[in-house]
């Protein structure tokens, strides 16, 4: 009974658990390709309110691609409130250079992009080139609200772009990301997950209790007594002679 017992409440909770492990989805993971520096002159940031530019769409350029990498953070958690950097990787495989005008991203619902959470700032880029079969690391800070809570998102980041004066855009990343609490030791998912551990633990103390109690009573039984044949003590026949019990016992001898 308490085996049965543990088992289901066991399924109640891993029915009831969210899922911690996410993976996620990026156009390109080879982040052995991302390159260090920026080739053909100097990269220089403008600032995240110089240009709107989250109101055009436009189309990727033949010949460019793109990579992103989250340095230090394989697991891809944002902490809200807090800033987050990321590394955009360019390609030009193309024969013109490619000038690097900015980087915007937004945050929304994993199960419907049309349902937007936050538009993230803009970053803006000054003289930055990617000459023809050269590469180029481009950085993105972003900052996800403190008032978001924790949860899984999606992450759509686009990079702009000119090549011959004409504007192109690429998504670099369409993926998931973790937002935790920040400054704090324990999301709501590790508290649920520490409280299922103990609850799993107490329930596993408890069942070992029973089962050891059981099998303690049956070990436990009666002590056997031995019946053997009645001796007599030789002092004692001694000690009774010439008595009516020596007498009356040497009569019923003779009888026999």
């Amino acid at each position: 009974m308490a085996m049965k017992s543990f088992s289901v409440f066991f399924f109640v909770l891993l029915l009831l658990a969210p899922p911690i492990l996410q993976v996620a989805r990026c156009q390109s993971e080879a982040e052995s390709d991302v390159a260090e520096a920026v080739e053909g002159g100097e990269l220089g940031i403008v600032g995240e309110e110089a240009q709107d530019f989250g109101s055009g769409n436009f189309d990727s350029a033949p010949g460019v691609e793109t990579l992103c990498l989250f340095p230090k953070n394989s697991a891809k958690l944002v902490s809200a409130g807090e800033e987050t950097e990321l590394l955009v990787g360019v390609e030009n495989v193309g024969e013109s250079p490619v000038n690097v005008i900015a980087i915007t991203a937004s945050v929304q619902l994993p199960f419907d992009h049309r349902m937007l959470v936050q538009n993230l700032s803009a970053q803006a880029f000054n003289n930055a080139s990617v000459p023809p079969s050269k590469q180029a690391t481009f950085p993105y800070i972003f900052v996800v609200s403190k008032y978001l809570q924790p949860g899984t998102f999606d992450l759509v980041g686009n990079i702009f772009y000119e090549i011959d004066q004409h504007p192109y855009q690429s998504t670099f990343y369409n993926g998931t990301i973790e937002v935790v609490e920040a400054g704090g030791f324990l999301s709501v998912e590790s508290v649920f997950l520490v409280t299922l551990g103990i609850a799993l633990l107490v329930l596993l103390g408890l069942w070992l209790q029973g089962q050891f109690q059981r099998i303690s009573k049956k070990t436990k039984r009666a002590p056997k007594v031995e019946v053997g044949t009645r001796t007599t003590d030789t002092s004692l026949d001694e000690w009774l002679q010439g008595t009516a019990y020596t007498q009356s016992a040497s009569k019923s001898k003779k009888k026999k």
